[in-house]
């Protein structure tokens, strides 16, 4: 029996967006892996981000990273990845009316985004017998493995559902309406205009009573007794902006995050992007691409129809230009719709998720000290694994997450994904 780990760091030096406590959490859990579960040095891939003489934590050298350990796995093998970053949430683009979620993303050194449906594909390629234990210590990470069973957590659960039901109907946190709303919002933003913080309560409370949520108390920075706290969440208007300076492009906006992420990584970017592209694509030629501006907002929605004259216009440059996304595979439009869930549940793997999907993660330096910043989520396994003596289930260690955090003042809910026979499994091997 193989025992192979990928254990991803990313505190983004020199960015706006840095974070402390990253790489202390991969190489924490890579001395773990060791020490506690019997792991070789020489089959634990190590990204991070601070340190060039390493594999740096891109989404291409991350997807490569986890498609070689998955690829070469046996049955019987033991599989472990472990991600500490920045995490978001992709809105709808294409304006459909079944397009109405959101797709939760890891956040690379690169900004080249890991999509939920990746993980879930990177699950799917693991052999029968095999078990691959994924935790992610970031932002909007509950349900990060696509379609996998939420064992604990409301991530999916009942009123993630009935909003999903209701959202033609109310402002629920999967409506179109909240939606249209966060996109204005965030697109004023990326342009520089704050929006006051009153203003967004007001809206909030229209919109969002039954979501019951404080987001006007989630500065991004904050001090506490015991040190600095900030959050592990990249957020849109932040991610626009830091895709701006890496294209030296000043028209980026929602409504063309998807466009402009294949635009920079081409064939290197998350097949769910690509998918993005041949959907709208397929859309531009089967309509012929004559339509008027009117045309175009009922072809795509308000949203789509900037994605539509991107893609015209990057096709007026290099008719070319569609092929590495012409070629990935669609079954169906839900595969492209944000948020879309498929019919089949994906068994093979484990999540535990800092956080719940609409929640962010903490990144903590105790008294401000750099060199002892940890992850909320990873310092709380570390600590349990030492008071177990790593004989902990997956469930146990989650449910004594949840309980610890609480006990440390964080708001943060971990939670858990996986098939009922992995419930009580102990955790990684």
């Amino acid at each position: 029996m193989a025992k192979k780990a990928v254990l991803i760091g990313c505190n983004y030096p020199g960015t706006k967006i840095e974070l402390r406590g990253c790489i202390n959490d991969a190489r924490r859990m890579h001395d773990c892996l060791i020490e506690r579960y019997g792991f070789s040095d020489d089959d634990i891939a190590v990204l991070i981000d601070t340190d060039n003489s390493c594999i740096q934590p891109t989404g291409k050298n991350i997807r490569s990273a986890i498609k070689k350990m998955v690829r070469s796995a046996e049955p019987g093998d033991v599989l472990f990845v472990h991600y500490s970053g920045h995490g978001t949430r992709l809105p709808a683009e294409t304006g459909d009316a079944d397009d109405t979620g959101y797709d939760e993303c890891i956040v690379p050194s690169d900004m080249n985004l890991i999509i939920d449906e990746d993980f879930r594909e990177f699950v799917k390629e693991v052999p029968r017998g095999c078990r691959i234990t994924i935790v992610a210590d970031s932002c909007h990470s509950g349900g990060l493995i696509r379609d996998a069973k939420e064992q604990i957590g409301d991530s999916t659960n009942t009123k993630v559902q009935e909003q999903g039901r209701h959202h033609q109907d109310s402002s629920s946190s999967f409506g179109f309406r909240r939606f249209l709303l966060e996109t204005m919002e965030e697109a004023i933003e990326s342009r520089g205009i704050h929006i006051p913080s009153a203003f967004r309560h007001s809206r909030r409370r229209r919109h969002e009573e039954e979501d019951n949520e404080e987001e006007e108390e989630d500065e991004e920075e904050r001090d506490m007794e015991d040190g600095i706290v900030k959050n592990r969440s990249l957020p849109l208007s932040t991610l626009i902006e830091m895709l701006k300076q890496k294209t030296g492009k000043d028209d980026i906006d929602v409504g063309k995050l998807r466009l402009t992420l294949f635009d920079i990584f081409k064939e290197d970017a998350s097949p769910k992007v690509k998918k993005f592209i041949k959907f709208v694509f397929n859309k531009l030629q089967h309509h012929g691409g004559g339509e008027s501006e009117e045309q175009e907002g009922g072809l795509l929605g308000m949203v789509g129809s900037l994605a539509l004259k991107f893609l015209k216009h990057k096709l007026h440059e290099n008719e070319g230009y569609a092929e590495p996304a012409m070629e990935t595979h669609v079954d169906n439009n839900q595969e492209v719709y944000a948020g879309g869930r498929t019919d089949s549940v994906v068994d093979g793997g484990i999540l535990m998720s800092g956080c719940q999907s609409d929640q962010k993660s903490a990144d903590a330096s105790p008294s401000g000290n750099s060199a002892k910043a940890y992850g909320a989520f990873s310092n709380a396994i570390q600590i349990i694994i030492q008071e177990t003596d790593a004989q902990v289930t997956n469930q146990e260690l989650v449910l004594k997450a949840r309980k610890l955090l609480k006990s440390q003042g964080f708001a943060q809910e971990p939670g858990l994904y996986c098939s009922d026979h992995h419930l009580y499994q102990t955790f990684v091997c």
